[in-house]
């Protein structure tokens, strides 16, 4: 049974562009990437689970505040390279949080130290238009994105 996850992409209209809200992977491994190293808000959720409940949940977690009030669609399932099956929520809003205060994983850091380390899931997050979004995100989510430009058209 492949691992299952939810989120939300919100999106808005800025003049002719399409802007779509995305978020930084947090951690070592992310730091110093910007290209291919952003992810729309997203978390496990388990058997039984609404997964736009889930994806509700997840978005507040990673974000520290809760999802905008929006008529939400499903924008469908989508399979990753390492085989995490993500659906996929978008949202119409306007969201502009005073700051991100994520969730945090433990990490041993530096790798082999000994020593664990509490790193934020997300350390930043952001507008930006779906030409940019293409670059940013991780390969394995641009049929998200594509899956929401083809609901608007």
């Amino acid at each position: 049974m492949p691992v299952k996850s939810a989120g939300i992409l919100l999106y808005r209209q800025a003049g002719v562009d399409l802007e779509v809200w995305i978020a930084h992977m947090g951690g070592p491994f992310w730091a110093r990437k910007d290209d291919r190293a952003w992810s729309i808000p997203k978390g496990e959720y388990g058997e039984g689970e609404d997964p736009f409940e889930a994806a509700r949940r997840e978005f507040a977690e990673e974000m520290g505040s809760p999802a905008p009030d929006a008529e939400y669609a499903a924008l469908g399932d989508f399979r990753q390279p390492s085989g995490k099956v993500i659906t996929a929520f978008a949202g119409d809003a306007e969201f502009a949080p005073e700051r991100i205060v994520s969730n945090t994983f433990p990490l041993e850091w530096p790798r082999g130290s000994g020593k664990i380390q509490s790193f934020p899931e997300i350390d930043r997050a952001e507008w930006v238009t779906e030409t940019v979004a293409r670059a940013k995100l991780v390969k394995g989510q641009l049929p998200i994105l594509d899956a929401l430009v083809q609901r608007l058209a």
